[in-house]
Formats: structure tokens, C-alpha cells, sequence
């Protein structure tokens, strides 16, 4: 350790001034956060869903900040950068991902309410009579949560590193970033998770913004300038799918699309929200911060023909920013985006999946009864052990970010036929449920170790998924097939 401190104490002046900007964010970061769960009750839903009083500024920006991530700060960038116009399938996923929310969201909410439920294998479970679901869909939900979480510390650990000239170890400045999260999270919960997101989102899309058009002009002249000289150079990568495949690129996002409105953080959000229209105004008005992404993929794309090669592809827009000697003022901000990227998800996923093993693991699922206090208490001890294992994933992961993700939407999108069943189907078979769920998710799994196996190059979430709903189909036609018998 000794090391590492005189790493630290070596650092320049430039580097000081850099980490100190990060700090003040940080700072910031921890005031906000922790005074976010004031007014909030002791109770678990308190803690777990903020009273369901989440209005329409809370509900935007929760929504908002907690898609854009580290993911996109520094893999959509790095994806641009070596993929080309491959980058555009997350553009799909986002218009497209959410749509569903603005019908199922609503009418989750109504049941959420009337039944008490505030997460969503609760409801899953208990609109089709099977409790053991629950505890498969929160066993599932932290083994996706995991990987995203620790991609998000990662990402923070990267940009610290690099800005700070490597002075501060990636795993150092991934500890210092989460351990303000983990003290406005056990603190504050859900309502904390939503102001600190507030400040997050309008810090982070005001920067992106900032960079995405100064970048391309100072390095190009312009925008336009830009995609001239690639298209002379480089003219791969301006049409789809750039360097992918067209497999690759079609799977990718549709898996995406059909993850993005089934990750339980996400869903949770219907039994945070004051009422029915707050919901959908938030999905309405959702589009607006993809406005965010075109920055984001400017950049990357300015990094094409960039003199010197970043280290690797998620570090682009670091590398270019430490390379073109700008203040160190104006490194500290970007840095300060970066963490407020991947902290305003970091913070919602540790949230949700400490409350979801608590909630549907061991309340629902094994039927243990737990006073409000009780639960309040556990969801916190497991905000600390998922920290601490997504901490030593992001610390010991050499992969890149993207791979990162695309494997996590693969389980997480299993739930897709559950939750349509839950809130739309009048003949509900928990049993069949479960079972087709399993197979999905046992496929995912299979073919994520053995990708030669996924015909014709697809994502296994797919795979999974059409599996899923094979066995379901089959399941209820027998089932209903042998009731049919029974009654002649």
C-alpha cells in the first residue's frame, strides 16, 4: 500500500487539480444524496419505493440518469471508435425499449398498489400464484446486476486512472466513487438514488454536449468536416452495420429493446410514481434524453482518425482530452461526468437489487416474515455485500464493457412472458411460468459459455427467449389440454 500512496502524493499539479474538481463533485454528490431521503418514512416502502411519491422531475430524471451510464460515457464512444455506425443499434433500443412501459407501467402501479407489491418478481409471483418465481426472478436479477454494477465501477476506476496520469489506481478510484454512493444509498434509499440522479443527469448531458461539439471542431473544423475526412479514410464505418455483423448488430439491439423495459430497477419505478399520469408523462417525455447520446457518438467518432491510439477503446475520450493539453479544469469536469454517467445507475441498480433479494428471496419466495424495520435493515446489509462482490468483479474483469452489458440483458429479458402474463392474461399458469422461465434463462447461460453453439451468431438472451416461450406454449396448450379431458 505504501506504493500506491506515493503514486498518489507524486501526482502533478495538473492531476491535483483534476482530482480535486472530482472531488467537489463527489461532494456534492454525498450532500445532495444524503439529504434526498428526508422526508421519506422509516419504513420499507419508504426506503424501498419513497412512499409512491415519486412526482413527474424525480420520475424523468430517475429513468433518464439511470439508462445512461458508464456504458454510455465510455463504451458507446468506444464502440463508435471501432465499430463505426455498429453504435447506432443503441439509438433502436432506447426509442423503442420503453414503449411498453407506458401501457404495463400504469397498470402495474394500480395492482402494486391495491396489492401492496413494490417490486416487480412480487408482482410477477403473486398475480400468478407462484411464489417460488419470485426467488428464481431475484436469484436472476443479482446475477445481472452484479455484472452491470461492476461495469459502472469500472468505468469510473478507468476514468480516474487515466486522468489522473495513473497516479490513482483504477481500483482505488472505483472504491473512493462507490463508497459515497454506498453512504447515500444505506442512508437515504430510493429517494436519495432520485435527487442525486437530478443533479447527475444535468451535469452529465450539459458536459456530453460540451465535448461532442467542441471535439470534432477543434480536431476537424466542425461536424461536418469530421464525417468527411472518415468517410475518405475509414468509409466502413459510416454505413451499417460499420465493423459488426449484420447478426451482431440486428441481435444486439433486439435483446436491448426487449431487456430495457424488463430490468427490475427499471420496472420498480411504477410503484415509486405519485400517480398513473406521472408514469406516462416520464415515458413521454424519456425520448428527450436520447438527445443525449449524439454527443456521446461525435465523440467517438472524432477519436477515428485521432493521431495516437487511446489504450483501449473505452478510453477514447479520456485519452483525447489528456493528449490535446486542455486545463486541467476543464479534464476535471469531463471526469466529473463521466463518475456522475456511471454513478447515476450504480446507485439505483445496488438499490434495487439488495431490495429485490430481500423482498422476493426471502420474504416471498421463503415466506419469512419480516417487520418493516426488519426488511429496512436487511436491504441494507445487502446493499453492502453486493457492492463488495460487483467491487471485486470490476476490480479482476479484463473484458470490455460492452460484452459487459449485452451478456446481462440476456437473463434479465426472460421475464418478458412473466410479466406480460401478470398483467395482461386472465388464464395464469405459475407453474408454466417458472418452468419456461428456467429454460430460458438455463439457455442464456449455456450458450454465453458456448457461444459456437448460438445458430446463426445470435445473442443467447434471443435464443433464450424464443426457447422461453416455446416451453410455455407447449405447457399451456398440455395443461389445458388435460383439463379439457378431465372435464369430458
Amino acid at each position: 500500500m505504501a506504493s500506491e500512496a506515493e503514486l498518489v502524493l507524486g501526482m502533478s499539479t495538473d492531476a491535483w487539480v483534476v482530482s480535486g474538481v472530482s472531488l467537489l463533485y463527489l461532494l456534492g454528490c454525498l450532500w445532495v444524496g444524503m439529504r434526498g431521503g428526508k422526508d421519506a418514512s422509516d419504513s420499507a416502502v419508504g426506503y424501498v419505493a419513497g412512499d409512491r411519491a415519486m412526482g413527474p422531475l424525480l420520475m424523468y430524471f430517475v429513468i433518464g440518469a439511470t439508462v445512461f451510464s458508464a456504458f454510455s460515457f465510455l463504451a458507446t464512444p468506444g464502440l463508435a471508435y471501432t465499430s463505426g455506425a455498429a453504435v447506432f443499434y443503441v439509438i433502436g433500443y432506447g426509442l423503442v425499449g420503453f414503449i411498453p412501459f407506458y401501457f404495463l407501467g400504469p397498470r402495474a402501479a394500480r395492482i402494486g398498489r391495491e396489492a401492496g407489491y413494490i417490486t416487480q418478481a412480487e408482482m410477477v409471483a403473486g398475480e400468478c400464484g407462484h411464489r417460488a418465481m419470485a426467488g428464481t426472478m431475484a436469484l436472476v436479477s443479482a446475477l445481472s446486476f452484479v455484472p452491470y454494477l461492476a461495469l459502472q465501477i469500472k468505468g469510473a476506476g478507468l476514468v480516474v486512472e487515466r486522468l489522473t496520469e495513473g497516479h490513482v489506481p483504477q481500483w482505488l478510484g472505483g472504491a473512493v466513487c462507490y463508497a459515497v454512493v454506498l453512504a447515500y444509498v444505506l442512508k437515504s434509499g430510493v429517494m436519495g438514488v432520485g435527487w442525486t440522479n437530478v443533479f447527475q443527469g444535468v451535469l452529465m448531458m450539459g458536459l456530453a454536449w460540451a465535448f461532442g461539439l467542441w471535439l470534432p471542431y477543434k480536431l476537424y473544423g466542425g461536424v461536418g468536416p469530421m464525417f468527411e475526412r472518415i468517410d475518405e479514410v475509414r468509409p466502413e464505418l459510416l454505413s451499417a452495420p460499420g465493423t459488426k455483423s449484420w447478426q451482431w448488430f440486428i441481435s444486439a439491439g433486439v435483446i436491448s429493446m426487449i431487456g430495457f423495459g424488463c430490468w427490475p430497477h427499471l420496472f420498480m419505478k411504477a410503484f415509486s410514481a405519485r400517480d398513473d399520469r406521472t408514469l406516462r408523462r416520464t415515458v413521454v417525455f424519456y425520448p428527450t434524453f436520447m438527445v443525449f447520446l449524439v454527443p456521446i457518438f461525435l465523440i467517438g467518432f472524432a477519436g477515428v482518425l485521432f493521431p495516437t491510439p487511446p489504450p483501449s477503446p473505452e478510453q477514447v475520450l479520456p485519452h483525447m482530452l489528456m493528449s490535446l493539453d486542455l486545463p486541467a479544469v476543464i479534464v476535471g469536469l469531463f471526469c466529473a461526468g463521466a463518475l456522475a454517467a456511471g454513478m447515476s445507475t450504480g446507485d439505483a441498480i445496488v438499490h434495487a437489487s439488495a431490495s429485490i433479494l430481500v423482498r422476493d428471496g426471502w420474504i416471498t419466495a421463503l415466506g419469512r416474515k419480516l417487520t418493516s424495520t426488519q426488511e429496512r435493515r436487511w436491504v441494507r446489509v445487502f446493499v453492502v455485500v453486493l457492492m463488495l462482490v460487483s467491487y471485486v468483479l470490476a476490480v479482476f474483469y479484463e473484458g470490455d464493457l460492452v460484452s459487459l452489458l449485452l451478456y446481462a440483458y440476456g437473463p434479465i429479458a426472460q421475464f418478458l412472458p412473466g410479466m406480460l402474463i401478470a398483467l395482461c392474461a386472465r388464464r395464469r399458469d405459475g407453474v408454466a411460468v417458472h418452468i419456461a422461465m428456467l429454460v430460458g434463462v438455463a439457455a442464456c447461460v449455456t450458450l454465453k459459455a458456448m457461444p459456437e453453439w448460438s445458430p446463426w451468431g445470435l445473442h443467447e438472451g434471443i435464443v433464450g427467449l424464443g426457447l422461453n416461450v416455446a416451453v410455455l406454449g407447449v405447457l399451456y396448450a398440455a395443461r389445458r389440454g388435460s383439463v379439457l379431458s378431465a372435464r369430458s
